[in-house]
């Protein structure tokens, strides 16, 4: 069995201050790592016009650039509100959706 020396002390503190070193900037990694970054607006945006380019032109289109915190159930999360409008039979028919800021999925959408 060893005996902690004089000698064999700096050591095993240097050692452990090590440890505790990277343990602490393992974490800070992780949540920087792991931290939720949204989705530009403008960029939803684009997408949602692209979508709706499919099927006919467009005549104008909005998104609130500002998150708005939304709850459904067990989803929690931050999202955006925006809009479509275009001629449907002669006549201006506007759309809304809502999108996840993060991920940007549309997670509604319907007519107005």
């Amino acid at each position: 069995m060893a005996c902690k020396t004089k000698e064999t002390t700096p050591y095993i503190l240097a050692s452990g201050l090590l440890f505790g070193a990277g343990l602490t900037c393992g974490y800070f990694l992780h949540k920087l790592i792991t931290k939720k970054k949204t989705i530009h607006g403008d960029t939803i945006l684009k997408y949602v016009k692209h979508l709706f380019l499919k099927e006919g032109p467009i005549e104008g289109s909005w998104i609130e650039l500002q998150k708005v915190p939304l709850q459904r159930f067990a989803l929690k999360t931050d999202v955006y509100y925006g809009g479509i409008s275009r001629i449907e039979e002669d006549q201006l028919i506007q759309y809304e959706f809502i999108a996840d800021a993060y991920t940007g999925s549309i997670l509604d959408l319907y007519r107005v």
